[in-house]
């Protein structure tokens, strides 16, 4: 059964509607403006407030007032009861929030119907809003999953190129780290911020795991060769950013619409070894020609390049690899994401320490990979 609260500092006035609505109604009484505001906000609520306008010590509009300024209150529709029949009180009333106006001496039937109305009425409007709640909840849901589904996704193809490359999960954590860590830096930035939103922030952190993900198209005795490469093998690995870029270009032809985050992805993996002086590779872009994903790209993966431990190499002190990220502005690195990295060196040495590789990561790695290409060899000769 719904419930009214009714509101009048005349006895009288509060019997009769009281008489007139509890055949119908759950019916709460104030006979003060303070009194209903405690009843309004103690159980059951009303779902209805008829309430009386000319009162001593708070009158009606002020009552109104506090209960709209009360997230308890603020949607419980109010209907003014009251001697007051000018047009301009009426139009007043309805401007300050009440939902209806009610002229004394009341007419039974007008206040029955009135009362029944509007009570339909928040029936209707709660039943609105729970659904739009309960839908917003879904749609949330559903959102969390699909994210969850591309993290799953980007990890399992990273991985799938962790498989076959020498380097430990450790580099990818790494990079991904530095990234958040260089885009939170430059957001405000006036060459970065209409880039770096937060939903490019989220995009470029979450697809970064994939800038090596062309290395899978690289031969074995290149791509694990523990020393030197010669030219040609050096031009053969050079093709790694391409082999990712037209992998991720194929994911994207089989969606049925854009997605962010490949394509973030697509920039990074082809483009993250291009130099700010024009000397890098694929294509030789220069300066800001170079996308920023791929930019800020470029100094997370060198840097941990330089301080990553390999079973062929120790790892470079983490002052002496940042010596060289900061010779590398103008020429190697956009000079502003070398003074992001400057501002934010304990962060990197805090990543870097963190999720670092021990000799033994390393050297279990290598006999993965090993065992991997064993397996292969046996195939192949079964």
């Amino acid at each position: 059964m719904n419930t009214i609260l009714i509101v009048d500092d005349t006895p009288e006035n509060l019997l009769l509607l009281s008489e007139l609505l509890q055949p119908h109604y759950q019916v709460r009484a104030a006979s003060s403006g303070r009194r209903a505001l405690q009843v309004a906000t103690t159980n059951p609520i009303p779902d209805l407030i008829l309430l009386d306008v000319m009162m001593p010590e708070m009158d009606g509009y002020a009552v109104l007032a506090h209960l709209q300024a009360d997230p308890r209150t603020a949607s419980i529709p109010v209907i003014f009861v009251t001697a007051l029949d000018r047009t301009s009180d009426e139009e007043r009333g309805l401007k300050l929030g009440a939902v209806d106006y009610i002229s004394k001496p009341i007419k039974p039937m007008i206040v029955l119907a009135r009362v029944k109305a509007h009570i339909e009425l928040k029936a209707a409007r709660d039943l609105l809003q729970n659904r739009n709640a309960t839908l917003e909840a879904e749609v949330a849901k559903r959102m969390q999953e699909n994210l969850l589904i591309q993290d799953v996704s980007i990890r399992a193809l990273a991985h799938l190129a962790e498989i076959r490359d020498p380097e430990t999960g450790n580099h990818l954590r790494r990079t991904q780290a530095y990234i958040n860590v260089l885009t939170q830096h430059l957001r405000e930035h006036p060459r970065f911020a209409d880039f770096l939103t937060e939903q490019n922030i989220q995009a470029m952190v979450k697809s970064a795991p994939l800038h090596d993900i062309g290395k899978v198209g690289i031969p074995d005795h290149i791509l694990l060769k523990p020393g030197k490469l010669t030219p040609e093998e050096w031009e053969i690995m050079k093709t790694h950013s391409r082999l990712g870029r037209d992998a991720i270009e194929q994911a994207e032809r089989d969606t049925d619409q854009p997605v962010e985050f490949l394509r973030m992805a697509k920039d990074i993996a082809h483009y993250h070894h291009e130099k700010w002086d024009g000397s890098g590779y694929p294509s030789g872009l220069v300066g800001e020609a170079i996308p920023i994903s791929a930019r800020l790209m470029a100094l997370a993966d060198v840097f941990d390049a330089l301080i990553a431990r390999r079973a062929y190499k120790a790892p470079f002190p983490f002052q002496k690899a940042a010596t060289i990220i900061c010779e590398g502005r103008d020429n190697h690195f956009d000079p502003a994401i070398v003074d992001a990295f400057q501002a934010e060196m304990d962060k990197f040495e805090a990543i870097s320490v963190r999720h670092a590789d021990s000799e033994a990561d390393c050297l279990n790695k290598l006999e993965q990979v090993a065992g991997l290409q064993t397996g292969k060899s046996a195939e192949r000769s079964g």
